[in-house]
């Protein structure tokens, strides 16, 4: 059972307050989705919990299974179980994505995978995803759509098995059958018990992954929590009510 204690975070950009005391925890098992208006800190929080230099953490913890995050690097916090589905993933040109995939997952599980076994193991999760095998032998995000960007990171979360994922707008710029098809294979991480933190401006995708809780975020805090329920209401009203009261 592992467990991802965000404590009163807050963090700064370039000397401007963004997260302003933010308080949630991530068990195994539990799908959390944080929903918000732009610049509500959504992604601030996604990429602040992974490490990203140019987030400033002025204060609060972040804990995995009581092991202080914010105090390792960030290729540590990758070792310790978590992971970063990204918004918009980094073309890595001259990097395969066969040797990529291989690569992270030697340094996750602290020795290289055997290949027999690997190579079954990722023609199993490409299948899954709808990939064509020739995709392993193309450079890493380099030319992909934005279908093919989201489908590999989904594709690394299955084979790198991490304690607590983290998906950041996994469902921007996906057309509808996209959307189902890398839906399905975060349903089927999740089946593993990790827990998911999944960040989205909309419902779509939850009709598909469907959430345990739902976090609505407004000027860097966490305005409002509820179950399912919370989320087909702003579908319906959107965030007038919590910019409303974050006003006052």
């Amino acid at each position: 059972m592992s467990k991802l204690e965000i404590r009163d975070l807050h963090v700064s950009v370039e000397g401007t307050e963004i997260l302003k005391g933010v308080n949630l925890t991530v068990s195994s098992g539990q799908t959390h989705v944080i929903m918000g208006p732009n610049g509500s800190g959504k992604s601030t929080l996604a990429y602040s919990i992974a490490g990203h230099p140019k987030y400033t953490v002025t204060s609060g913890q972040v804990l995995l299974d009581g092991e202080d995050v914010l105090a390792m690097p960030v290729d540590q916090r990758a070792r310790a179980g978590l992971f970063l589905a990204m918004q918009y993933p980094v073309e890595v040109p001259g990097v395969s994505v066969s040797n990529f995939l291989r690569t992270a997952a030697t340094a996750i599980r602290g020795e290289a995978p055997k290949l027999r076994t690997w190579v079954k193991e990722v023609n199993t999760a490409m299948t899954d995803l709808e990939m064509d095998r020739s995709f392993a032998e193309r450079n890493v995000n380099e030319g992909f759509s934005g279908g093919e960007k989201k489908r590999h990171e989904i594709l690394q979360m299955a084979l790198l098995k991490p304690k607590i994922a983290i998906l950041d707008e996994t469902d921007s710029g996906l057309d509808v059958d996209a959307l189902r098809t890398v839906s399905e294979g975060v349903n089927r991480v999740r089946e593993t018990g990790i827990g998911t933190l999944l960040i989205t401006h909309y419902t779509r995708i939850l009709r598909y992954i469907h959430p345990d809780f739902v976090h609505v975020f407004v000027d860097g805090r966490v305005a409002e929590e509820g179950g399912p329920e919370l989320a087909e209401e702003l579908e319906a009203n959107g965030y007038e009510r919590f910019l409303k009261a974050g006003a006052k």
